[in-house]
């Protein structure tokens, strides 16, 4: 008996040492991946002047979750404050001092906003790239406008705090920074009439697939901290959240004010912040695509 438990706690033992070789492993394997060299072909795009480009960009900017992450000043602001030390602030990307962009060419912002790579060649983590990926080159113009004219904030770049779990996860590819996740091969999305229309829904609907999955069916949210909810499924499939939604105008509600039809709030992890900011032809055109995707299953994103 004697023999057994030394044996095991040699085992437990040798474990502890294992997994704390391991923990200390994981952090600098995780910086190596984030400063890893991303080189991608990148087709700059010229910048836009003039009151339609701004009105435009800003619209964009409010509507699409670079104010709600980057502040509405731009200066960068905390997006993630956990008790497990998950923690990130989002860089100054105004014209003030600290900016990350001050010495931004035409083709390090499309870099940095199409494919989530740094003007170093570096991934940049949590950049919602793939959101934008596919926004048209007049669209990607109109954000850079706005930006660009921005008051000068100050603030600094960005800060990020991964706990070891996510930090282990991204070494494994578990959790995927955008620049793995975009095909940069991809051209421009070609502008289609806005309408509340399916086709400019399909446009619209990249906002909605870091959270909901490429095909819109959710599930749990790849990297983020564990007691947030998943994402409703958005399809018709099995365990759609779509059945208390059967019209337009229950869905711009549930956007707008962040309550369902019957007044049950939905997770403030959905971004309302940017959501209410959507106007009538981008949320009409949304739903009407959403009636066209193919049924999935929830979770199967």
């Amino acid at each position: 008996m004697r023999k057994v438990v030394k044996g095991v706690a040699f085992l437990l033992a040798a474990l502890v040492i294992i997994a704390g070789a391991l923990g200390l492993a994981v952090g600098p394997l995780s910086e190596r991946k984030r400063h890893r060299v991303v080189d991608v072909a990148v087709a700059p795009v010229a910048y836009a002047e003039g009151e339609t480009a701004l009105t435009r960009g800003k619209y964009l900017f409010q509507s699409r979750g670079c104010a709600e992450c980057h502040g509405e000043n731009a200066a960068g602001r905390e997006v993630i404050n956990e008790p497990n030390g998950f923690y990130i602030k989002s860089p100054n990307i105004s014209p003030g001092s600290g900016s990350v962009v001050k010495d931004y060419k035409e083709v390090d912002w499309v870099r940095s906003i199409r494919h989530g790579v740094s003007p170093q060649k570096h991934a940049l983590f949590l950049m919602p790239s793939a959101d934008y990926n596919r926004m048209t080159n007049t669209d990607v113009a109109a954000v850079i406008a706005y930006v660009r004219a921005l008051p000068p904030a100050t603030g600094t770049g960005a800060d990020i705090r991964l706990p070891l779990i996510v930090q282990a996860l991204y070494v494994a590819g578990e959790v995927k920074d955008d620049a793995e996740l975009i095909n940069h091969s991809l051209p421009p999305a070609t502008p289609v009439a806005e309408g509340q229309t399916p086709e400019h829904g399909a446009y619209v609907v990249q906002m909605c697939k870091g959270c909901h999955g490429d095909g819109l069916s959710g599930g749990s949210i790849p990297g983020t901290p564990p007691e947030w909810p998943p994402a409703a499924n958005l399809t018709s499939g099995t365990g759609s959240a779509m059945p208390k939604y059967d019209s337009v105008d229950k869905f711009a509600g549930m956007l707008r004010t962040g309550k369902r039809p019957d007044g049950s709030a939905v997770s403030t992890v959905m971004p309302f912040a940017t959501l209410r900011n959507l106007n009538d032809t981008d949320v009409g055109g949304l739903y009407a695509y959403l009636k066209t995707v193919p049924a999935r299953p929830a979770g199967q994103r």
